[in-house]
């Protein structure tokens, strides 16, 4: 799959940039932008190319369709967004019973149009004391890859303007579904 999907991303006009450090073992990895269903394809292209296994999480609704088995097998971890649940918990003893885990977090939630990002990732990574890795798409440039590892202080704000000056440089799809804004702790 490696060569493969290095192959279709190269097609595709493609550029690949950055790694996963090799010194991180296990990470919270945001995906962002998230604008467009194509973002998912070419994302998992990306971590096929650079051999990194990954989990993702992404909305159950997905996997009541024949395609259901296919996403498990590529790393879906279902979520029920329709409901509160203690996902930081499941996901923090996820991280805490593997050796190695890439946990990818759409922060925006949806491919919307949203006035606030879920700060799940953020305290996720908090909890189970595991660096945010900024991974991205960049679709004017046709970038692909990782920025840098952002390790949680607990003060979200200060963390979040480094998250948000990194994607503030990057293109989406559909530019006007990308927002920034941090959901304000209820």
């Amino acid at each position: 799959m490696r060569i493969l999907s290095g192959i279709i991303l190269k097609l595709l006009g493609w550029k690949i940039t950055g790694s996963v450090p090799l010194t991180i073992k296990k990470c919270v990895i945001i995906g962002a932008p998230h604008t467009s269903n194509l973002d998912f394809f070419i994302g998992r292209l990306v971590y096929f190319n650079f051999g990194v296994p990954v989990k993702f999480l992404i909305k159950k609704e997905a996997f009541q369709n024949p395609l259901g088995g296919l996403l498990k097998r590529a790393g879906g971890i279902p979520v029920d967004r329709g409901k509160r649940n203690n996902l930081v918990d499941e996901m923090t003893a996820l991280f805490n019973n593997n050796e190695q885990l890439n946990m990818i977090v759409a922060a925006e939630g949806t491919r919307k149009l949203v006035t606030q990002w879920k700060r799940g990732f953020y305290h996720i990574a908090s909890k189970a004391n595991v660096p945010i890795l900024l991974g991205f798409l960049d679709y004017k440039k046709k970038e692909a890859g990782f920025g840098p590892a952002i390790y949680p202080t607990g003060d979200f704000d200060a963390d979040f303007k480094i998250i948000e000056d990194f994607y503030r440089t990057k293109t989406a799809r559909h530019p006007e579904m990308f927002n920034l804004s941090p959901k304000k702790e209820s």
